[in-house]
């Protein structure tokens, strides 16, 4: 099992900067999955920067309609 996230802050141009457990820190591009109908909301900055660590993943919205694998987040960072 991979590491998961425990921080996340919001990098600039599509990108979040996340911070694993095992220590490590990496940057990862939302810009490849934006074209996927659940990612498209994240093309609004406000929405995109509302973003939050939740359960080893990242999620945005209220209940956390929008998320990633916490593995791809660590694989493609």
């Amino acid at each position: 099992m991979n590491p998961r996230v425990v921080g996340v802050r919001v990098a600039g141009d599509g990108r979040l900067l996340l911070d694993f457990s095992n220590g490590e820190q990496r940057v990862f591009s939302v810009a490849p999955y934006l074209e996927h109908p659940v990612y498209r909301p994240l093309k609004d900055a406000a929405v995109f920067g509302n973003v939050s660590a939740f359960n080893g993943t990242v999620c945005w919205g209220d209940d956390g309609e929008i998320d990633f694998d916490p593995d791809t987040l660590y694989l493609e960072s």
